[in-house]
């Protein structure tokens, strides 16, 4: 044997261009793209459509689409809500046969175009949520831990979609005979007649069925039941037995024994919560606003020494917690019931302090994901029967509103800001937010161009004097952070300044100021808040 061995292989690697999250409303239509770089597509919420050329696909959460350069794609919404990340990447290869080889990039993937396999879905949303959370990072070791963790995520992909025939078509059998079992799970089915349904081997069946769902081909089937079952129980005052029966169980007994070993509870204390939901115990850092809106009232709620309070939700006889003072001890005097909190949460009290008082649950979604939100914390607080109405009636309002400002504002420009003594922020356009998604997409007014300028796939950006300077838009939405003021009324320092007096809407007299816990904040009640806001002063 050589001392040294040579690796004769072509290498193949992946670059990472952009990383976007999307997310449209009902009926929403992204412009058609055709672009040179491949593109991922991953829907993590809703329901759409997808159209690569003349072929459509069916575009649902936990999917994943496939784009490769020069087709033309459009995507289409077919519900609120519909959210999903775009990836744009080139495809690099090196020959490994010639020692003085440069990388070529080359546009023949080793994926196919179209739907691609991507279970488990939670183990993809790790790595989409990691490479999300780097994407401004300016560090070159932050850097190559992004390009490392693309590789995964690709490697991740390309081992469920090689370009092997005899695989894919088995795989692709598979996921066929997923998508008619979540579709006919009532029916009494063997893990045999699921193999010869889809024609694969029962052993080959049952290990590609445990890559992409992480689970046994029965213990799937009762897992859809149960969830339909979850619904039945919440929505009717149907038997036991008929909902056993309805869903697939062959007794009540068995539908018994694995619906508390799934949920936790038996089927008749998973009904009681939609009785006993105003004595639930519950307490949700800066998301009472999705608890009032399910009818259901906090046991305690967050304070802000600067920020002071959600004085919107008219929660005035709710004992308060200085969420500052990281007082885990108070809180433990509450006996919560359940907590619920978002991932920035955590900066102000750590997961593990709360997680010793009660059962908490954390959401992964993005915040602009109301709905979703929302229709977790139903599901979570045994209020499903609500979510429909509350979301109807934002909508409602939400549309009403756009046709009266259709009519009033026209072409005039909007920009929102939060101003601190720190200085000014920006906030985004119609896909990142607390008001981006309310203001231009909701209510279709217009951004001021430096909105999509500055802040991009960000929330917001620090707009510097020499870019207040280009701010001439019709109409300025200003929210005050106190947080950072070292003295009463310092956080209006930087409307005493010439640049800020020269602005076109400050000498109009559009500069409009709104109360910062309502406009900083998401759910049904803060936008429909901001929406009364704007109407009140552009209408």
């Amino acid at each position: 044997m050589n001392d040294e061995i040579k690796l004769l292989r072509d290498t193949a690697f992946y670059r990472l261009k952009d990383i976007r999250f999307r997310s449209r409303s009902i009926n929403g239509l992204e412009a058609p793209v055709c672009g040179n770089d491949f593109t991922l597509l991953i829907a993590t919420a809703g329901t759409g459509r997808l159209v690569l050329e003349d072929t459509e696909h069916a575009i649902r959460r936990g999917r994943c689409y496939h784009i490769v350069p020069g087709t033309t794609s459009v995507i289409h919404s077919e519900s609120d809500g519909l959210a999903y990340y775009r990836l744009t990447y080139e495809y690099w290869r090196i020959d490994g046969r010639k020692t003085d080889s440069v990388p070529v990039r080359s546009f023949q993937s080793c994926m196919r175009q179209g739907v691609l396999s991507c279970r488990p879905f939670s183990q993809c949303l790790d790595y989409l949520e990691a490479l999300w959370k780097q994407r401004g990072t300016r560090c070159e070791l932050e850097d190559f831990d992004v390009h490392v963790r693309f590789q995964q995520l690709m490697l991740f992909l390309c081992r469920q979609n090689r370009n092997d025939s005899q695989s894919i078509d088995m795989r692709q059998a598979v996921e066929r005979s997923i998508e008619h079992l979540t579709e006919d799970y009532r029916k009494t089915w063997t893990v045999e007649q699921l193999a010869d349904r889809a024609d694969v081997a029962r052993w080959h069946y049952t290990r590609i069925f445990k890559e992409l769902t992480t689970q046994y081909p029965l213990d799937y089937l009762n897992r859809i039941r149960i969830e339909r079952a979850k619904e039945l129980l919440l929505a009717t005052e149907d038997r036991l037995l008929d909902i056993a029966s309805f869903v697939g169980f062959s007794n009540e007994y068995y539908f018994n024994r694995r619906f508390k070993q799934t949920v936790g509870v038996s089927p008749g204390q998973y009904r009681r919560r939609r009785h006993d939901h105003d004595t639930k115990r519950v307490f949700a850092p800066f998301l009472e606003d999705f608890l009032v809106a399910l009818g259901i009232k906090p046991v305690i709620q967050c304070t802000h020494p600067r920020w002071g309070k959600q004085d919107y939700l008219g929660l005035h006889d709710v004992p308060v917690i200085d969420i500052e003072r990281e007082d885990i001890d108070e809180l433990s005097r509450h006996k919560l019931d359940m907590i619920m909190m978002d991932q920035g949460f955590t900066r102000w009290m750590s997961d593990d302090g709360l997680g010793r008082l009660a059962p908490t649950y954390e959401f992964q979604h993005a915040g602009e994901d109301w709905r979703q939100t929302l229709r977790t914390s139903a599901d979570l607080l045994g209020r499903m029967d609500r979510v429909s109405d509350v979301i109807a009636q934002y909508e409602y309002k939400a549309s009403r509103a756009k046709a009266l400002l259709k009519r009033a504002v026209r072409t005039q420009t909007v920009a929102c800001l939060r101003i601190s003594a720190l200085g000014m922020s920006l906030y985004s356009g119609p896909d990142h937010g607390y008001t981006g998604p309310i203001l231009y997409r909701d209510l279709g007014l217009t951004p001021h161009p430096l909105v999509q300028r500055l802040s991009g796939d960000a929330r917001n950006a620090i707009l510097t004097r020499e870019y207040m300077k280009l701010l001439d838009a019709d109409h300025l939405f200003i929210t005050l952070d106190k947080r950072h003021s070292s003295c009463e009324g310092e956080e209006r320092s930087v409307m005493d300044t010439p640049e800020w007096k020269s602005l076109p809407a400050v000498k109009s007299g559009c500069v409009y100021e709104v109360d910062f816990l309502t406009w900083m904040n998401y759910g049904s009640i803060s936008h429909g808040r901001k929406i009364e806001d704007v109407l009140s002063v552009l209408v």
